[in-house]
């Protein structure tokens, strides 16, 4: 017998956010902490998933919790790990008993010139960035369900137009902007799924003095000329978590117009 994650219902329910609980994976750091925050702010709780980051895991889920009690927790698992996906899940039913919004967000991103790309960084990348994305989604797909559930996968620009000298992670994002578009189909009516496509938005750490010369090339050919901010990002990813509720199957590109110029 086939799973069944969505059956047809005769009168689809308004999303609301009151209890509602997001899980967001790579959730304590960056853009992810910042999605956190946003999602905390409208009135949700949160399920923040973190591989190594444990310091500012806690730091955040302790703020969070000072502004509303018992409205954050933490999970810790690596998504290579084949139980990763149950795991996040498990936490969040225990703390929260329900999950309402998933954001993948949890991303793996470094340089693999052809010549020098190894199985082992293909494992990686696409275990991050497209693996553990969707056994995440299908596990979660039965309680999001339940309720008019939303999930936004965080793609990327250079799955749509590739990165020099990162074809792995141009692929592994690839696959994730056609994951978001084939659960969108496999998972209505009652599950909506969506991405939003960072651009320039936060440099990698550890930049040298030539990648500063590549972040103002970068920034040349960004007609609003300028950096996006990690707010920018959170503020999308809200919008296609709460507020979007006929839209699903969509990538939306928050990067200052960069697609028009790549």
């Amino acid at each position: 017998m086939g799973l069944s994650f969505c059956p047809e219902p005769t009168v689809v329910p308004e999303f609301s956010t009151n209890a509602a609980c997001a899980i967001i994976t790579g959730g304590v750091r960056r853009i992810g902490a910042e999605i956190a925050r946003t999602l905390h702010r409208r009135g949700l709780s949160v399920c923040l998933h973190y591989r190594g980051s444990e310091q500012p895991a806690q730091e955040l889920a302790d703020a969070l919790n000072g502004e509303r009690a018992g409205s954050a927790a933490l999970v810790q698992a690596d998504l290579a790990d084949p139980g990763a996906g149950q795991t996040i899940h498990d936490a969040a039913l225990e703390a929260f008993g329900r999950i309402d919004v998933l954001i993948n967000n949890a991303s793996a991103f470094y340089p693999t010139p052809v010549k020098q790309a190894t199985q082992a960084h293909w494992d990686d990348l696409f275990a991050s960035n497209a693996r553990g994305p969707f056994f995440l989604s299908r596990t979660c797909a039965p309680e999001l369900a339940r309720r008019p559930g939303a999930i936004v996968n965080l793609v990327d620009i250079h799955g749509l137009v590739p990165l020099k000298d990162n074809s792995v992670y141009s692929m592994a994002k690839a696959a994730l902007v056609m994951q978001t578009r084939a659960l969108a189909k496999d998972l209505a009516p009652m599950i909506r799924v969506n991405g939003v496509a960072p651009g320039s938005i936060l440099w990698p750490e550890g930049e040298s003095d030539s990648g500063e010369e590549a972040q103002r090339e970068i920034l040349q050919k960004v007609p609003l000329q300028r950096q996006g901010t990690p707010a920018d990002i959170a503020g999308a990813v809200a919008f296609l978590a709460l507020d979007a509720p006929y839209v699903t199957g969509q990538i939306l590109a928050v990067d200052g117009g960069r697609l028009l110029n790549m």
